[in-house]
């Protein structure tokens, strides 16, 4: 039977939430939920605190599992209506019950992580606190895990908006109040932002509005469900993507002002040992294949979102066999200008120009998979900065070409 809502304790005001965003997650969900009621009653205890699941009305019992694992911190569960889905659907119900409740305070965790620790509720919680009002998580990553992160949000995020946020899709995070009523107000929502789009669409909407931001150091890896940077794609890169492009649209004001990045503080750095993540196993043949065979594919929304100039780079490469092959960082840049601007104009269907751009950024990744094969996690995140400065020095490319209509 639906249910809307479940508030064993008539909970009507809180000061402190984590939240834990759901569709599925029986199997998992318990860990989080007892490590944030531990991380709760160590560190904000003093607080009305409450834990609340918003879910998507799974069909494998989450409900059950989260409301009968015994806290001592009240717990509330709310779903969306049956049918609808998606990650950032949850987070709509999570806003407006946030305002109702009047929480300053907001943890999110993922429901299927199996490295939380009470210590990540006192990291993105504490600096809400202390006069910040959006708090990324800064974890330790393997090279290969995160590459959307590593090749195309953090660059570009950075480039445009100035703030150097190592995680801006990191999926748990911090977030103050007033922030829960300009998210839900906002006139930028869609379906990509209802569904994978949300994370990078609320660091982004935290960053326009001036909200002051900082990075929690985690201490030790990210463990959920890995998935190879080859494999499920998607509707997930479609979303992220689609999301950063519109975000690019609505705030062009912003950022068309905006030189270089700066640094973004970190809270609870060097707080006892680093914990090196699990390896991430990468099957270079298939992203060299998905790369290929691109140029079948898409041959013809490559020949109308690219620069003549760009697809000719992107054909010399094509040439290299895959033991010496290499995506130039400058040729990568142009490859995402080129596109910001044709999803601007439409110049394609957004879902096919989207997906087009899937090989490309394959390609992309196993360059850099090829690079970093015999370098430490240290050397492997050195390059990323060199590729971030990169891009900040590509800023002017970008300005002028985003305001001269292409005529291509």
């Amino acid at each position: 039977m639906f249910e809307r809502e479940v508030n064993p304790e008539d909970i009507k005001k809180a000061d402190f939430v984590v939240a834990i965003p759901s569709y599925n997650e029986a199997d998992s969900i318990a860990l989080p939920v007892q490590q944030a009621d531990r991380g709760i009653q160590s560190y904000f205890k003093d607080m009305r605190p409450v834990i609340i699941n918003c879910d998507n009305n799974s069909g494998d019992g989450t409900k059950e599992i989260f409301l009968s694992i015994r806290t001592d911190t009240p717990k509330i569960y709310i779903s969306t209506e049956p049918g609808v889905k998606g990650k950032g659907n949850n987070f709509k119900n999570l806003f407006q019950k946030i305002i109702d409740l009047g929480a300053q305070g907001v943890v999110v965790v993922d429901a299927d992580l199996k490295s939380i620790t009470p210590g990540w509720i006192r990291h993105l919680g504490g600096p809400l606190f202390q006069d910040f009002g959006y708090v990324a998580p800064l974890y330790v990553r393997h090279k290969y895990d995160g590459t959307i992160t590593n090749s195309i949000a953090y660059p570009l995020t950075r480039s445009l908006y100035g703030r150097r946020v190592r995680q801006p899709i990191g999926g748990d995070f911090g977030f103050c109040g007033d922030l829960a009523k300009i998210y839900l107000e906002s006139d930028t929502w869609s379906d990509a932002v209802a569904n994978f789009g949300i994370d990078i669409w609320m660091t982004t909407i935290a960053m326009n509005a001036n909200i002051p931001i900082c990075q929690a150091f985690m201490g030790r890896p990210k463990i959920h469900r890995a998935k190879d940077p080859g494999a499920d794609l998607g509707p997930m890169f479609r979303q992220v993507i689609g999301t950063m492009f519109d975000m690019m649209v609505k705030f062009y004001p912003f950022w068309n002002k905006v030189k270089w990045s700066k640094p973004t503080s970190i809270y609870g750095f060097g707080l006892g040992e680093t914990e090196m993540p699990p390896p991430v196993k990468v099957n270079q043949g298939f992203l060299f294949e998905k790369f290929q065979d691109g140029f079948n594919r898409y041959r013809d929304p490559w020949k109308r979102i690219l620069q003549r100039e760009t697809d000719t780079k992107l054909q010399e490469i094509r040439e290299m066999d895959q033991d010496r092959f290499e995506f130039p960082i400058h040729l990568w840049i142009n490859v995402l200008i080129d596109y910001a601007i044709a999803y601007r104009d439409r110049v394609w269907e957004a879902d096919e120009l989207l997906d087009s751009l899937i090989p490309i950024y394959l390609g992309k990744t196993l360059s850099f998979v090829k690079k970093t094969e015999r370098m430490s996690v240290k050397e492997a995140e050195e390059l990323i900065e060199e590729e971030c400065v990169q891009f900040e020095g590509t800023k002017g490319l970008l300005l002028k070409r985003w305001d001269t209509r292409d005529n291509q």
